[in-house]
């Protein structure tokens, strides 16, 4: 085990954290919020002189490489310290006191989940609030893929990468796994901006669009009003439900779209599943729930948004789809599992996952028929791997089993309301798991996860990581065999 490598790495992970709290201490200072900034002020100090003491004191070796297991820990370890340390201007300021809910928060706010345990929101300063979007923006690409872009040590870091993006499978755009990030942290940073100016355009201050442009870019969904997006223009609704569904897209194709390879992007078979399950979705949730509106254009709105929110794992809301029909619930609930597209900031199972999954039935149909038929699994037109193919159905059984696990242990919470107790588990452990946000019931769009216990809580921030970083990193790092020897 390289301990020298993993701990450099954590030094730089804390610095980087601790410059990135500038900016909601800038922000606490533009609004005369003092306590705010003595909390931001006490953090980033906290997070500058140990992340400077790992970084210069505790140096690799040269020629050192960086292999999957130290790939899986840094990534895991890195996640859980920015966690820690984030939760602390919480705490510091008493904005929210107990640790554990400002763990909750932070958590689901890096893991772009978007629960929250807040009940009014609005009450929050200023700095806090811009915190608790930016970690949104922050955990969407992945704070390591920055640390890739701009301190690299070596290509091996491919390992890292592949450990935090989300997907069954990540490849370098070009031959170094620096220029891969520099290149995704570029697309991911042009298209914020560009949403920012757009919601500016219309009815949002600059304060909102700047923090619904980082819930969006990472599809996270922390509202920064009690109704979410309720209140604003229909303007500023379609411009998010717009891009939720751009960022739910895997970013290799928009490298593809510079590099004008539009045969690449016409050829790639999840972007047009993707598309089919989208406009099928919508069709039929404005079909359901245009009784309740009376208006077609009302109708197509909030379907689209809702779909477009819960299957890029946004999480935002623009009306209490709780209250919608058995069909579009089903179909809303349906979403959350599948999510989004692999490389993309979406979480959820991933539907290049879906893809192959279903391609593996049909083919094992067939072998049942014939059993002599050679069959492979392909998708772009290119054929999967046998390794790729049994990763996605062990991860399948993996994350069924964390998932029933999750539940069961939120059904002995004593404190969840007893009316629909199946409904708020089942949905908290699919929005945890899934990184969504709301759920339905006790945890629907108009509700939150404050009213569980401190051990449901923390149950529910390990899965949210689990969630994020896809299940492996963190199992490796709670392996005992992976820090001792037998």
């Amino acid at each position: 085990m390289n301990y020298r490598l993993i701990f450099n790495l954590l030094g730089k992970v804390l610095v980087l954290e601790a410059a990135l709290l500038v900016l909601p201490l800038i922000t606490s200072f533009v609004y005369l919020e003092w306590n705010g900034a003595m909390a931001f002020g006490i953090t980033i100090a906290g997070a500058l002189g140990l992340g400077l003491l790992l970084a210069f004191l505790v140096k690799p070796k040269k020629n050192q490489h960086m292999y999957a297991k130290e790939g899986l820990i840094i990534t895991a370890l890195a996640w859980i310290v920015v966690s820690l340390v984030g939760s602390l201007p919480f705490v510091i300021s008493r904005e929210i006191p107990s640790f554990i809910d400002a763990l909750f928060e932070i958590v689901s706010g890096l893991t772009t989940t978007g629960a929250s345990v807040l009940g009014d929101v609005e009450a929050l300063s200023h700095g806090m609030l811009f915190w608790r979007s930016f970690s949104h923006w922050i955990g969407g690409m992945g704070v390591l893929v920055f640390v890739l872009a701009f301190v690299n040590r070596n290509d091996r870091s491919m390992h890292i990468l592949r450990a935090e993006m989300p997907g069954p499978t990540v490849d370098k755009l070009v031959p170094k796994a620096k220029n891969t990030a520099f290149i995704l942290y570029g697309i991911y940073v042009v298209l914020t901006l560009v949403l920012a100016i757009m919601l500016v355009c219309g009815d949002m201050n600059f304060f909102d669009a700047i923090l619904h442009a980082f819930g969006t870019a990472g599809t996270g969904g922390f509202g920064i009003r009690n109704t979410s997006l309720t209140d604003y223009s229909s303007y500023s609704q379609w411009v998010i439900a717009i891009f939720m569904l751009l960022f739910g897209v895997n970013f290799n194709l928009y490298f593809l779209l510079i590099l004008r390879k539009f045969s690449g992007i016409f050829r790639n078979t999840e972007f047009w599943v993707y598309i089919c399950v989208v406009v099928a979705s919508v069709t039929i949730i404005t079909l359901n729930i245009y009784s309740l509106y009376g208006s077609v254009a009302t109708a197509l709105k909030h379907s689209t948004f809702q779909v477009a929110s819960l299957m890029s794992t946004t999480g935002y809301s623009t009306a209490d789809f709780d209250q919608w029909p058995a069909l579009s619930k089903g179909i809303l609930f349906t979403l959350m599992f599948i999510g989004g597209c692999a490389g993309s900031t979406s979480g959820g199972f991933k539907l290049t996952r879906v893809v192959i999954l279903f391609k593996k039935i049909g083919n094992d149909l067939k072998r049942a028929l014939h059993p002599r038929t050679a069959t492979v699994v392909k998708i772009n037109g290119e054929k999967v791997s046998e390794e790729t193919t049994s990763g996605v159905t062990s991860y399948l059984a993996i994350y069924v089993l964390i998932f029933l696990a999750v539940f069961i242990i939120l059904s002995l919470d004593p404190h969840v309301p007893q009316q629909g107790a199946l409904e708020t588990n089942i949905s908290a452990a699919a929005s945890a798991f899934n990184n969504i946000g709301p759920g339905f019931n006790a945890v629907g769009p108009t509700c939150n996860f404050g009213f569980y216990s401190p051990v449901s809580k923390i149950v529910l921030i390990f899965a949210m990581l689990l969630g994020r970083l896809e299940i492996y990193p963190i199992l490796v790092a709670l392996s005992p065999t992976t820090w001792f020897k037998r």
